[in-house]
């Protein structure tokens, strides 16, 4: 409906209603549950960089971002409960893709809002969770980043109750995280350094990180 063009010039623009989300409010899931057949079949989690597993690459920089970690994965399991977080596996045995490590995720979390990273993206935001909960208002179920042009929809903040929305998908044999999304009510929030969000998913990437090509290292 258009206004009244009489009227136009007084009305006020609507206000639309922010939130003041802390970190106590978000649960930080991992998906570690793939199955790393670019890495010829490792348990991409474990994969070393400069020394250290991609797991611990990916806990340093999202623990401080959220009142408590879960971590999804379908192996390795010893190795990832010793590093004193709850290991959250999928309902269907193997490795079915990550909307279905984040429905996992979304069943066993318990604060309002779930802060999603996969374990391969070693250099990701430390201010990711803070720019995501700053987009959201009561009608956004969905906030993600986009960098380059490109949105990251396993780099994403998201209300649990998308949870019954994604239960459906999974019904429906929804495989892309995409297709699901694109259900919801979605924010984009764009970062400047699409590096910021490079993943490692084969021998060749580690290159790319020794060559300084990530924004920021530890």
């Amino acid at each position: 409906m258009q206004l009244n063009a009489a009227l136009s010039g007084v009305l006020a623009p609507p206000r639309i209603a922010t939130m003041d989300i802390d970190r106590s409010q978000i649960t930080a899931g991992i998906l570690a549950g793939g199955a790393g057949r670019r890495l010829g079949g490792q348990d991409k989690g474990w994969y070393a960089l400069d020394g250290r597993p991609l797991i611990a690459h990916t806990l340093a920089r999202v623990q401080d971002q959220a009142g408590q970690v879960l971590i999804s994965a379908n192996r390795s399991l010893d190795r990832y409960r010793a590093l004193g977080f709850a290991v959250i596996t999928d309902a269907t045995p193997g490795h079915a893709g990550p909307l279905m490590g984040l429905a996992s995720l979304l069943r066993a979390v318990r604060t309002p809002y779930l802060l999603v990273v996969p374990v391969d993206t070693p250099a990701l935001p430390r201010d990711l969770g803070a720019r995501l909960a700053a987009a959201m208002t009561p009608a956004i179920d969905l906030a993600r980043a986009r960098a380059g042009g490109r949105c990251q929809p396993l780099h994403a903040l998201m209300h649990r109750r998308v949870r019954a929305s994604l239960d459906t998908a999974l019904d429906e044999d929804i495989a892309r995280v995409t297709d699901w999304q694109a259900r919801l009510t979605v924010c984009d929030v764009d970062w400047p350094q699409a590096s910021a969000f490079a993943n490692i998913n084969a021998p060749r990437d580690l290159q790319t990180w020794r060559d300084g090509m990530f924004h920021e290292r530890e």
